[in-house]
């Protein structure tokens, strides 16, 4: 009778630990991330927080945006996350949910490494060529120090941000592979 018992508990418990782990795997709730960043301004802190927003891959959304060191949004830019893993299947393994949640998590990670806290934006070497959508932002940038942000849109697409202090919002400086 001990064995008995002592298997189903063995049996109850492997369960709940396997229940849990699948929660983990597919939790939306853990896809954000924030960071605080001088962007709008050389000194004060501006916080820039991604999230994942939706309950199934095929319907969320990433949600980047920027609140200035006054708590007002500065930026918001939503991606479809469907369009983030297009640009990922045919090199990657995400048939299952979790496989594709897996990499949502990554990307969040990624979204804020220190390398794409750019100090600042533009250098003054740095000379535009065909990705500059703006040059007189360009060298706004040059001439006033302020510092960008890039991230991606998907595989080869590239993002790079940052505030123009003549227009008082933030705009896109350079959009690349």
């Amino acid at each position: 009778m001990k064995k008995v018992i002592i298997a189903l508990s063995l049996v109850g418990i492997l369960s709940a630990c396997n229940f849990t782990i699948s929660d983990k795997e597919t939790d939306v709730g853990a896809l954000k991330n924030s960071h605080t960043f001088a962007f709008s301004n050389k000194v004060k802190l501006d916080t820039f927080t991604v999230a994942i927003v939706g309950n199934h891959t095929k319907d969320m959304q990433l949600l980047f945006t920027i609140k200035s060191f006054e708590g007002k949004e500065i930026y918001r830019q939503e991606i479809k996350t469907s369009e983030l893993l297009k640009n990922y299947l045919a090199t990657a393994d995400m048939t299952k949910e979790s496989d594709k949640i897996k990499f949502l998590k990554e990307e969040i990670s990624y979204f804020f490494e220190d390398h794409h806290f750019l100090e600042p934006a533009v250098t003054a070497d740095e000379q535009p060529d065909k990705n500059v959508p703006d040059q007189a932002f360009y060298h706004e940038l040059k001439q006033n120090g302020l510092n960008g942000f890039d991230y991606r849109l998907g595989k080869d697409q590239n993002v790079y941000i940052a505030w123009s202090e003549k227009e008082k919002k933030v705009k896109v400086y350079y959009k690349c592979c």
